[in-house]
């Protein structure tokens, strides 16, 4: 599933084709994805310039002149194509132009989405609503996260995947910002000592960096607009590389927890 740094990859890819642009063609080609695209989708963007593009977690959006916002997200599958050679049947969304660009929104086992929202009531759009700081920011403190982890009893990695607690976290990079802080996975969130939180939070905001700079992580389906693959893959500590060695000098292995693999490093993590 593409992460918070495929999805700001994605924006950044984006903005160059779009921010301006007078859309010319908007063009759903099915009436559902995960769930149904906004009958009136064609109607109100047709016509409208884009004036910028924002990432919120995982969710990117696309800001119009005509005070209409749409916020698409990417599923497990999904990319944005720029200037494709010819259609594919899992292109669900055309945009095109006045400058004769084309733009496509490709969703093979179509889990995204699309969503048309009021730009002034975006912060009221469901998803939104419960969700925690972004983790790039200013408000992502070490004082902030020590309190939602305050008398937490559920792993610290859970509790980081958990969006009420950090917006937009994914599986790669808590693995990869736990093992960097030097903090166990399983160890309970109200456990976690000060100093380690202290270690955590700039841990995360350089690992999602790091993956934004590289272009994200291509696992299965992602790609970035453009076509080129995200490389952070090659920078990973421990996720994916079970049985290897850690920079500690330990043996990476792997847990699962909810349901998705955990790749730590039991000689440094404590």
């Amino acid at each position: 599933m593409p992460e918070l740094p495929e999805v700001e990859t994605t924006i950044r890819g984006l903005r160059p084709c779009l921010e301006g642009e007078v859309l010319t063609l908007v063009e759903p080609r099915r009436a559902d994805l995960r769930r149904p695209i906004p009958a009136d989708l064609r109607q109100r963007l047709t016509g409208a310039r884009v004036i910028g593009l924002s990432r919120r977690a995982k969710y990117g959006l696309i800001h119009t002149d005509r005070e209409d916002t749409l916020i698409f997200h990417l599923g497990m599958s999904g990319r944005w194509r720029i200037a494709p050679a010819q259609l594919d049947k899992h292109d669900h969304l055309i945009i095109e132009t006045a400058s004769g660009k084309r733009l496509v929104l490709n969703d093979p086992r179509r889990f995204g989405s699309l969503d048309l929202m009021p730009t002034v009531d975006v912060a009221a759009f469901d998803p939104f609503t419960r969700m925690g700081p972004e983790p790039l920011g200013d408000d992502f403190t070490p004082a902030v996260l020590a309190q939602a982890l305050k008398g937490r009893v559920g792993p610290i990695k859970l509790l980081l995947l958990d969006q009420k607690v950090v917006a937009g976290l994914g599986n790669i990079y808590v693995c990869e910002a736990l093992n960097m802080a030097g903090i166990s996975p399983i160890r309970p969130g109200g456990n976690v000592s000060r100093a380690a939180i202290n270690r955590l939070v700039p841990a995360i905001k350089q690992v999602l960096a790091a993956a934004i700079e590289a272009g994200g992580s291509t696992l299965r389906d992602y790609a970035r607009p453009d076509g080129e693959l995200g490389y952070f893959f090659k920078q990973w500590r421990v996720y994916g590389r079970e049985g290897e060695p850690c920079v500690c000098g330990g043996t990476v292995q792997r847990r699962t927890d909810g349901g998705r693999s955990t790749f730590f490093c039991p000689a440094c993590q404590k």
